[in-house]
């Protein structure tokens, strides 16, 4: 057994998420949010690559040595499966690991608004989960691809950097493939998956413009995408998504995003109120016509209040949603505020005062 693995145990029977390993810090677990120390004595850079080095195949140890950086999965027996990054800096070696569960939470477990299952029962366009990093979209994104291993017969292609959940087939072919590992580049892969039948196609994440332009045109073939950008609102996403490319192709990718867009899913992850865990708000945009002609036409600036219209359709805005945790007690305001898009309507909402800067 590994030198990590207790530090793994550790981990998982806290219910954390994270572990880092720095030069001159004990371990630190990241528990509900929170850093903790899980021992006193610091680590050295020498006792760190002690603890990473036997994780590695001969070939991820080259490319750490060359490049200072490594991504990968590491599976901790059939506990928990860990997204790795290796990294060097100025105090030696250091890593964070991320915990994967093994037993993939439905939609129900996570309780998603219903306009997220809308979204998952779709048969094609492009789905956006978008939020910081570590607001949980890939459990988001799980749970949605588990919906439809479910419910419905088909061919699923994952493709990521590296794999995450590993989801089993249940009513559907799955096929995980892991950039770097199975294929050279999210771009090759994505290129190569209209031509391996899927139905359904999930993209870790769309990195650079002609994978961004790669992904839309899949969905245009009529297939349903799944990827993530990181953002923090719906309106926010399809600007990063056509700012991505040079002004003169911006007028093409705004035609394509208008005609294969089928919905943004917005998330940012909350403390509860009880100090048990965390929630996440969901902010909810489900495409149609109307939302076409936005897009098309530039107007992202009304796309709140399309959102806000849209309420009997599924959609929802991301304050209405920190508002409703508010008031049933989920969340406090004071956390709630910090992540409203719109902080001084907000505080108004739920009656508490705005620390706003002047």
């Amino acid at each position: 057994m590994s030198g990590i693995a207790p530090l793994f145990d550790r981990l998982l029977e806290k219910g954390g998420s994270d572990l880092h390993l720095t030069p001159g810090y004990p371990p630190m677990l990241r528990i509900r949010g929170q850093l903790v120390a899980d021992a006193a004595k610091p680590l050295s850079s020498d006792d760190i690559e002690a603890l990473l080095f036997p994780l590695l195949h001969p070939a991820q140890k080259k490319q750490f040595e060359e490049t200072g950086d490594l991504d990968f999965a590491y599976a901790h027996g059939t506990k928990a499966r860990f997204r790795a990054n290796y990294l060097r800096k100025l105090t030696g070696t250091g890593a964070v690991f991320r915990a994967i569960p093994t037993i993939i939470k439905t939609m129900d477990e996570l309780g998603v608004p219903p306009g997220v299952r809308k979204l998952a029962d779709l048969r094609a366009g492009l789905v956006l989960v978008t939020g910081p990093t570590g607001s949980g979209k890939s459990t988001t994104l799980a749970a949605m691809i588990d919906h439809i291993n479910r419910t419905r017969p088909g061919h699923i292609l994952t493709i990521e950097d590296p794999v995450e959940f590993v989801h089993q087939p249940r009513k559907c072919l799955i096929t995980h493939k892991e950039v770097g590992e199975h294929v050279p580049t999210f771009l090759d892969a994505i290129r190569s998956a209209g031509r391996e039948n899927a139905d359904v196609i999930l993209v870790g994440e769309l990195r650079g413009a002609e994978t961004m332009k790669a992904a839309l045109q899949l969905a245009s073939f009529g297939i349903l995408i799944f990827a993530t950008v990181h953002t923090n609102s719906a309106a926010a996403t399809i600007d990063r998504y056509v700012n991505a490319f040079p002004a003169e192709q911006q007028p093409q990718i705004r035609g394509l995003l208008a005609d294969s867009l089928a919905g943004v899913v917005a998330q940012q992850l909350l403390p509860k109120a009880d100090g048990a865990g965390r929630v996440a708000a969901h902010e909810i945009l489900i495409g149609s016509l109307a939302l076409s002609s936005l897009i098309r036409e530039g107007k992202t600036q009304q796309i709140g209040g399309y959102i806000h219209a849209g309420l009997s359709d599924g959609m929802q805005p991301m304050d209405l949603a920190l508002e409703r945790l508010v008031k049933n007690g989920t969340i406090k305001a004071e956390a709630a505020l910090e992540k409203a898009l719109d902080k001084e309507g907000f505080a108004k909402a739920i009656g508490l005062k705005a620390q706003l800067a002047p």
